[in-house]
């Protein structure tokens, strides 16, 4: 597996870290049951902190790209390839579009929509 992180690039490195596994995943590259390096082990390799890693490895997992199975490792997903094709974020992106347009129609402003949010945010920790 060939992953490569530029430091200039304005994308976080953990989403770069997830594109890249993504496309090799995509482009057939990473096939299924492709067992993927410890999260220290990456870590190492590409000179940054292990809570990134952690951090992509726990987005590819969420969108079933990847499969941790404990001690035995951390595999691509039988389905990885389909899965790579749904987009969580921009459906979450579609929802927080349409709520807040309906909470201007309502009259709210933008500063109590803000508030409305962090506190939703709060709550759902």
């Amino acid at each position: 597996m060939e992953i490569e992180i530029d430091i200039n690039d304005d994308t976080p490195i953990f989403s770069q870290l997830v594109n890249q596994v993504k496309e090799s995943v995509t482009k057939g590259v990473l096939a299924t049951g492709f067992s993927l390096p410890s999260i220290r082990q990456l870590a190492n390799e590409l000179g940054v902190n292990q809570n990134t890693v952690a951090k992509a490895y726990k987005v590819l997992e969420r969108d079933s790209i990847i499969v941790a199975r404990g001690y035995r490792g951390t595999f691509i997903h039988e389905h990885a390839k389909e899965n790579c094709q749904v987009n969580l974020k921009d459906k979450g992106l579609t929802i927080m579009s349409d709520s807040i347009i309906n909470m201007q129609a309502l009259g709210l402003t933008d500063s109590e929509i803000r508030i409305i949010f962090s506190s939703l945010m709060k709550q759902s920790k």
